[in-house]
């Protein structure tokens, strides 16, 4: 019997709390790090694992391994990581820095390649900082274009044929975006017919394989009170219901647009109260992550659909400002650990690809 693939999680910006989150992982939950390793610079985690060090502790030890199969051999309570060749030292903490950038950046790029040749199982990425990436001359504003991208190359097309969306999720809430990293203006400019049609198949597909059965999408209007029967705007009525209409007719389970303000409260699901909707699928960023980082983004998890491989992260960000003092929770990497390692046993890799 083939032993399951490790998984790959990426460093993260090393002027940020990445590195020490995954030390925290490693060292306070080893059997949900089981079978993990990370991409990146030894000397990078190594000051992670000092950062959580307690005075008198010794600090996490760190194993260097060539390979992923190598991750079998490690102790648990042990961070196994896979060094890069020329990829940039620590940067100083809680300073965007170009190296820092190109660091994150190429440990992405190595194990985005290694998923799709299948030598690992996922990638989990620990946060990177969207400037740095932007000094590093990085011509991707995030994680989601840049694995995109290498996905595209991958597979022989271009990048627009091979559209993704984000999709948040915690215990209570999963959320879908439309569009992603573009001005308020541009995600408006977004919410056409054929975006949102699009949006709503990968996520019926994306969400069918999870659950097993198909999902409840609800979908969030555009303007207040999702425009007031046109009072309040029109893309509600020449829009958004009109593409609703056509992923019904093609056997989606899409209803609205509804009100954006009272979707995901009818879409919660908590104790004593299903939620209506298995997933919520919002116009923009901040209208779908707002709720979602509400419930606590210790809980959240980023997961994205349309890839040909799994991928998740942590639904926060670098938060420089604590950055090496040790106090950042690793909670919601652990939570995107558990999410990879059921979304890779579902979909056995490629095939969560074509959600």
């Amino acid at each position: 019997m083939l032993k399951p693939k490790a998984i790959a999680i990426t460093q993260g910006d090393s002027a940020g709390i990445g590195p020490e989150i995954i030390a925290k992982a490693f060292r306070d939950a080893p059997q949900v790090m089981q079978a993990c390793f990370v991409v990146g610079d030894v000397a990078t985690m190594r000051r992670g694992a000092k950062a959580i060090c307690q005075a008198g502790d010794s600090a996490l030890p760190v194993a260097v391994i060539d390979s992923p199969e190598e991750v079998v051999n490690v102790p648990p309570r042990c961070m196994p990581v896979l060094q890069l060749p020329g990829i940039p030292g620590p940067a100083p903490w809680g300073v965007v820095s170009a190296d820092a950038g190109r660091a994150a950046a190429l440990s992405v790029q190595w194990a985005a390649r290694a998923a799709l040749r299948a030598e690992v199982a996922a990638l989990v990425t620990a946060p990177l900082h969207k400037e740095a990436l932007h000094a590093a001359g990085v011509d991707y504003p995030g994680h989601t274009e840049l694995l995109q991208a290498e996905a595209a190359q991958h597979v022989g097309v271009a990048v627009d044929e091979m559209p993704v969306r984000m999709m948040l999720a915690n215990h209570e809430l999963r959320t879908v975006l439309v569009s992603i990293h573009v001005s308020l203006r541009q995600a408006i400019e977004a919410v056409t017919h054929d975006n949102i049609v699009q949006t709503l198949r990968i996520t019926h597909q994306a969400l069918l394989r999870m659950l097993g059965r198909a999902p409840r999408i609800g979908v969030a209007g555009l303007n207040p009170h999702a425009g007031e029967g046109g009072l309040f705007g029109r893309e509600e009525l020449e829009t958004i219901a009109p593409a609703v209409r056509t992923a019904r007719s093609e056997g989606i389970d899409a209803q609205g647009p509804f009100a954006p303000d009272t979707i995901f409260m009818r879409a919660r699901n908590v104790d004593g109260h299903a939620g209506e909707f298995d997933a919520v699928l919002a116009m923009y960023h901040d209208q779908g992550l707002i709720p979602i980082k509400y419930l606590g983004v210790e809980d959240g998890v980023n997961v994205t659909l349309g890839l040909p491989l799994v991928r998740t992260s942590p639904d926060h960000g670098t938060a420089f400002d604590i950055a090496g003092q040790g106090v950042a929770d690793p909670s919601s990497l652990l939570q995107a650990v558990h999410m990879a390692r059921s979304l890779s046993a579902h979909s056995q890799g490629a095939a969560f690809a074509q959600a």
